[in-house]
């Protein structure tokens, strides 16, 4: 028998590869069941499908690419050369294939999966490490990935599926997204130990507002709270630095280039003293946040329960 491989008029020239993906991706296990055994009825018995069935798998097929695999004698078959080189490369993607569905299922296992989580930099030091040292006592086999970024950063990523949860300051309001009020932080005026202020141990924010402030650059949750508690209290900070981590900025207020409003450090910084700010009530919302609709895995549902059962308790004493 002679088999014509003709253009069936199915593929329009400017979508032809994403096309030709779409018609292959079905049949690549069936032409690989065919390759494997030489023979259609033992091929067809693997897989559960009718011979004929399969037969005209391969048949329709070889008239899609407009290449004869197979030659035929009987229900005998064996790959031609294109047949063999197409093979190499279905064999790939088979095995890509199986690859990607071991590691989604991996993920999603209820005992070992992943979480991908993100948050603050400022959160980094203690209440990251003592949420997921709390969290796996009763989940130790669970996995994370973390990313550390400022909030803006995090939600685009959240967005666009990089993360499962982040934990962010301020707690966002937007359409897409479910977020939680976890718990509030103070934050404190720090100035250099020999300023003028040093000596007190309360201020209001008011009599900061000859200072030149260093703070985070736009775009971070903290420089926002900054800005808008600096309007509250009736002044515009004069900005000498800005920058991406708070304890840069501690060290630079402790070498004399202004003051800050940051959240308490994690370990004490000499050079420097921190004074509790009474009005405005100067405090950032810390909560956790999720792409509204998102289906969750059992490993992230766990861990999502576990931070809303620390409502009120979230940070370090």
């Amino acid at each position: 028998m002679v088999h014509e491989y003709r253009s069936q008029g199915r593929l329009s020239p400017s979508s032809y590869e994403e096309d030709m993906g779409l018609l292959l991706a079905p049949r690549l296990a069936y032409f690989a069941a065919v390759a494997r055994h030489e023979h259609v009825t033992r091929a067809a018995a693997e897989i559960g499908v009718p011979q004929s069935t399969l037969s005209r798998a391969m048949v329709r097929l070889e008239q899609d690419l407009g290449v004869a695999l197979f030659a035929r004698r009987g229900r005998t078959v064996s790959l031609t050369p294109a047949g063999r080189t197409f093979l190499a490369s279905a064999e790939r993607a088979l095995a890509e294939v199986e690859r990607a569905a071991d590691s989604v299922r991996a993920d999603a296992d209820p005992t070992a999966g992943r979480v991908a989580f993100g948050f603050l930099h400022t959160m980094g030091s203690e209440t990251v490490p003592a949420l997921i040292r709390a969290f796996r006592v009763d989940h130790p086999r669970v996995r994370f990935t973390l990313v550390q970024n400022y909030g803006e950063a995090m939600i685009e990523r959240l967005r666009a599926g990089d993360l499962d949860l982040c934990l962010t300051s301020p707690v966002p309001d937007a359409p897409d997204l479910v977020s939680r009020r976890l718990d509030e932080q103070r934050l404190r005026l720090v100035v250099p130990d020999d300023h003028r202020l040093a000596t007190r141990k309360r201020v209001r924010l008011a009599e900061a507002a000859d200072e030149t402030f260093v703070t985070l650059e736009p775009g971070y949750g903290l420089r926002r709270i900054t800005d808008d508690l600096c309007a509250e209290a009736g002044f515009k900070p004069r900005v000498a630095f800005e920058g991406e981590e708070a304890e840069t900025l501690r060290g630079l207020v402790a070498a004399g280039l202004g003051v800050a409003l940051l959240p308490p450090p994690a370990v004490p910084r000499p050079g420097v003293v921190e004074l509790t700010v009474t009005a405005p009530r100067a405090v950032r919302e810390i909560g956790v946040a999720w792409l509204d609709g998102h289906p969750d895995t059992a490993p992230v549902t766990a861990f999502k329960k576990f931070l809303l059962s620390r409502r009120g308790h979230l940070l370090p004493e």
